[in-house]
């Protein structure tokens, strides 16, 4: 079959025959039809991620959607190494495939199910988030970081600051559901004050953080010196598109009722990321969600892996 292989982590995957999948026990058969490229598609794929296994070679791709062989529409994902989505075929198991309502396309779902999940199951599982909380989304405006206002919103948040780098995409964000935006094109000093200034309005029951690294450090600061330090915030590490690391000073931790979680699903909670998925999917079909798209030829994924796609999903299709 024909599909994207990566032979080597320091470049980009090539277009390539790759050995078909033969389904075996408790497993089906995927036509694909369309898989997202996301952050964590790149980071497997450059061997630079945590669950990366280091071996070569292997077809990136970790959800997607297509038909299996009874001719159902799916939405799935956790395929056994070394396939991947991005293939003309794939393996999942019947557990992982989510069937697909008819008002939602292809590319539309491929693009949002895993940024939406990020934020959705966080908010739901990790923070525990429940309605009339407030929450500050940290890299509002990538793809996943709009998705994560748009979430927010319908899960009831009483407020939300939306914190990004991308003024264009920013001031659109109002229209998602953001009550108060954040530019973090700023001095540090300046976007300490600003983020306090939000802090101080209204208090921050819940951070999502796509970011990390020195917007974090900027925003912690800016906790710890907030009038509301002293009341309880869940902050969730998503993504590190910023830098993998924080210098966080203990005070910083002492001073507040911090509580730093991970957004990381393994072993049996992954049963529950399914369960969220569905629930997402259903969302999603009764009222659509907003999400900027653009689709390619598979055949394309060794010129576009690393185009800069400003606040949009690039999905590919075999």
């Amino acid at each position: 079959m024909n599909a994207a292989v990566v032979s080597s982590f320091q470049a980009p995957p090539q277009y390539a025959t790759f050995s078909d999948p033969v389904a075996g026990e408790g497993e089906v058969l995927v036509t694909v039809s369309a898989a997202g490229l996301h952050q964590i598609v790149r980071s497997l794929a450059s061997g630079s991620h945590y669950m990366s296994k280091g071996a070569l070679p292997f077809i990136p791709g970790l959800d997607g959607v297509g038909r299996l062989e009874d001719g159902t529409r799916v939405y799935f994902g956790m395929s056994r190494p070394p396939f991947g989505t991005f293939a003309e075929r794939c393996l999942t198991r019947r557990a992982m495939c989510l069937p697909i309502p008819d008002s939602l396309d292809d590319v539309t779902v491929a693009a949002m199910m895993n940024p939406a999940l990020s934020s959705w199951a966080a908010l739901s599982e990790r923070a525990q988030f429940v309605a009339g909380e407030s929450i500050l989304i940290l890299g509002a405006t990538g793809v996943a970081g709009q998705l994560a206002v748009q979430g927010a919103k319908r899960l009831g948040a009483r407020r939300i600051v939306a914190a990004g780098r991308d003024p264009e995409v920013l001031k659109t964000l109002t229209g998602m559901g953001a009550d108060s935006l954040v530019s973090l094109n700023q001095s540090p000093d300046d976007l300490v004050a600003a983020f306090l200034q939000e802090w101080d309005k209204d208090g921050i029951d819940v951070v999502l953080d796509y970011l990390w690294c020195a917007p974090a450090e900027m925003l912690l600061s800016a906790i710890a010196k907030s009038q509301h330090a002293a009341a309880r915030v869940r902050y969730v590490q998503i993504g590190a598109m910023a830098g993998a690391d924080i210098s966080l000073p203990a005070a910083t931790l002492r001073s507040t009722r911090l509580e730093l979680l991970g957004s990381g699903f393994t072993g049996g909670s992954i049963a529950k990321l399914f369960e969220s998925m569905g629930q997402f999917l259903q969302l999603a079909a009764r009222e659509p969600f907003q999400i900027r798209t653009k689709s390619a030829p598979l055949s394309e994924v060794e010129s576009l892996w690393n185009a800069v796609q400003s606040g949009a999903r690039l999905v590919f299709q075999p």
